[in-house]
């Protein structure tokens, strides 16, 4: 049960509620006692373009969504290199407890978004290597769908990993777009990171491929190249169960990036609200390296925050309560009130 809207010159399939039998791959097989809220949750499918490239966006909200007119805050999250928006953020792992992202931020009362970025998922074969630059012109493209269906022009923008470098980008460039922006997985200028270390070697190929190899156990190492026991095996498992159904392939864009062109976000241009999450063990970046980014930050509105016993990904890893609370806690901040914000003083 579906229907194909027009708006605008861009083309939206909405598609029905979870709570009607209308979840596609990714929320299918979900038990309901898993969550006793689940059946509030609803989601709808769109479409934005980039020039010729379309590019897939998904939605989930608690309750029904109102065209142009939404009173929930907007959360849009950002998928990372290797994977695609709904096995990251839509993952159901059957028996191992809850996983999906966007139905847990949902019933926090969340507007909750998502995209697969050009050449992944359900998103048009990629023209060059899907690099961080066009990620950040994927969101654009994306802000002007989420602002036709939910009537706001700004919203909190999160993003991981490869993600992350998107998400940060897309706040330089597009700064009256966002409320407050979180980072995890990020990196900066990758100085002592063993896995950008790793990666590295393999630049010269990058380079000349607009695409890599990525099969099951390239998804299964995301969860153990840093520290084995810090997530679930089945989380790996399952995500490579939805990954694989749109081949054995991604794009190369994020990876040569991060191996020869970094730093690519300016911490002194970013001038929202920012929280950076880093999992005690995450290979991506080191420590150092991310605070020498955060004090740079000239914001005063934000927060460096490290998960003790989390790795790579956080919002995946056993320890995940953890990753939703300290979030919801950003996004949820009451404004600030004090006389240097009546006086002019920049948050």
């Amino acid at each position: 049960m579906s229907d194909t809207i027009h708006v605008s010159r861009r083309s939206f399939l909405t598609g029905s509620a979870l709570a009607l039998g209308g979840a596609a791959a990714g929320a299918a097989g979900r038990a309901p006692e898993e969550s006793l809220e689940a059946k509030d949750i609803h989601s709808y499918e769109y479409w934005a373009h980039r020039g010729d490239v379309r590019l897939y966006l998904y939605r989930k909200c608690a309750g029904d969504a109102n065209r142009g007119k939404s009173d929930r805050p907007v959360l849009f999250l950002a998928h990372g290199s290797s994977v695609s928006s709904r096995p990251t953020f839509d993952l159901t792992v059957p028996g191992h407890g809850e996983y999906w992202f966007m139905d847990k931020f949902a019933q926090f009362g969340y507007d909750v978004w998502t995209m697969d970025f050009e050449g992944y998922g359900r998103s048009s074969p990629s023209h060059g290597n899907s690099n961080i630059a066009d990620g950040a012109e994927d969101l654009k493209a994306a802000s002007a769908v989420v602002q036709e269906e939910t009537g706001q022009n700004s919203f909190h923008v999160y993003g991981e990993s490869g993600g992350s470098l998107r998400a940060g980008m897309f706040a330089m460039n597009e700064p009256s777009r966002v409320r407050r922006l979180v980072l995890t997985a990020f990196t900066w200028t990758g100085k002592g990171s063993p896995t950008l270390e790793k990666r590295a070697t393999d630049a010269a190929y990058y380079r000349n491929h607009n695409t890599r190899p990525r099969d099951r156990d390239m998804i299964r190492s995301i969860f153990t190249r840093d520290r084995p026991g810090t997530s679930d095996p089945a989380v790996g498992e399952a995500m490579a169960d939805e990954e694989l159904k749109f081949g054995n392939t991604t794009p190369t864009g994020t990876y040569l990036d991060m191996t020869t062109k970094l730093p690519l976000v300016d911490p002194e241009k970013l001038t929202v609200p920012v929280q950076i999450i880093r999992g005690q063990y995450d290979g991506i970046a080191s420590e150092q390296d991310i605070l020498d980014f955060f004090q740079r930050l000239p914001v005063p509105d934000r927060q460096f925050v490290i998960l003790p016993g989390a790795a790579h990904l956080p919002a995946l890893g056993r320890s995940r309560a953890q990753f939703w609370h300290v979030m919801r806690a950003f996004l949820d901040m009451p404004a600030r009130v004090d006389t240097s914000v009546s006086s002019g003083e920049r948050e």
